[in-house]
């Protein structure tokens, strides 16, 4: 199963825009795992997953095509 990845901030330094293979991930919980060891930065950082344009509070299925977002922490202002 391929989606899509999007990054911000100073995760963008380190994940590019692109599209992954996650063919045994079907979670995001599962799926902050498997980042966390393709992207060792990650382990070390606060982050938030949007999944599909909805911010993630809770654990997600991931479907065919999805497009996750990956974000630091930001604030309003």
């Amino acid at each position: 199963m391929k989606i899509e990845i999007i990054s911000f901030g100073k995760i963008a330094e380190f994940i590019s825009d692109q599209k992954i293979d996650i063919a045994e991930i079907a979670d995001t919980d599962s799926l902050k795992m498997h980042l966390e060891t393709l992207f060792p930065e990650l382990k070390g950082m606060k982050y938030k997953f949007a999944l599909n344009n909805q911010l993630v509070q809770a654990n997600s299925i991931i479907n065919q095509n999805d497009i996750l977002a990956i974000m630091p922490p930001f604030s309003g202002g």
